[in-house]
Formats: structure tokens, sequence, C-alpha cells
């Protein structure tokens, strides 16, 4: 019924084998027992971690930087228009799913001119309603910058 001593000595070993293991795991990955150095690998970081889990692909534009016809569209949607499309400040889907999620609704977009053509083309100026938060697209969609408007 009882366990003898070589039994106890055996199971508290695993058990804090096990115990340095998951304390590795979660401390830092890799336990140092089996980590092999990867001097070209970066250390993962928090915002490593957290653009795994969340694949935004939002990064961020001067707005000094803007095309001129994008200062035109936000000028044009400060002054609350009129818009050259009909669909300008249509309730943008988010369907991508590369802005933060937000309820329907909260998110508008607007056509950024191209010059030389005569359709929409693929440049919009996509607005959040938390002040200055407006993101630039020039791929229709694929990827969005948010405009810093401090530099």
């Amino acid at each position: 019924m009882g366990m003898n001593h070589a039994s106890r000595t055996a199971r508290a070993a695993r058990v804090g084998s096990l115990s340095a293991l998951l304390a590795a795991l979660l401390v830092g990955g890799q336990s140092a027992a089996t980590a092999t150095p990867h001097p070209t690998s970066p250390a993962p970081t928090p915002t490593t971690v957290a653009t795994s889990l969340q694949p935004w692909a939002v990064g961020d534009i001067c707005y000094g930087a803007l095309p001129s016809q994008a200062h035109d569209t936000l000028d044009l949607i400060e002054q609350g228009g009129p818009y050259p499309y009909p669909q300008d400040g249509g309730v943008f889907q988010n369907r991508e799913g590369l802005l933060p999620s937000q309820p329907t609704g909260y998110y508008h977009e607007y056509t950024v001119e191209t010059p030389g053509i005569d359709h929409r083309g693929a440049r919009r100026v996509v607005t959040g309603d938390s002040s200055q938060e407006d993101y630039y697209t020039s791929d229709h969609y694929e990827s969005f910058d948010l405009i810093d408007y401090g530099c």
C-alpha cells in the first residue's frame, strides 16, 4: 500500500523535473538544457508575440509623406464633403480584419483620387470614430498606415 523510499524518490524526481520544465516554458521558452543558440534569430519580444497573435497589417505614415490627393480627401472629410464618389463616407466593414476590431459603423471609407485614371482606383482613407484615427491604404485594403499628424 505505502510507497517505499525508492518509489517516493523517483516520483519526487519526476514531479520536480516536470515542474522545472513547466516553469521554464512559462518564463522563457525552452529550458536551458535543451536550448540551442541561434545567433541570427532575434529573441522573442512582447511585440513579436502580440503581432503573431493579431496579424494586423498596420504601419504608420507621416501626414507630410501622404500624396497631395490624400490631403485633399482629408480636407473634404474635415469639411463634411462634398465627396467625388457616392460610396465616400460609407461604412467600412473591415472584412480583411487588418484594423483593430470595432463594431460595425465605427470605420468609414473615402476615395483618394489617383491622377490619370477614370475610376476610383485603389487608394483610400479609412477613418475611425476616435479623433485623428485615420488610416491610409494605397493598395485597396491589403495594408494600412495610421496617419501620424505629429510629423
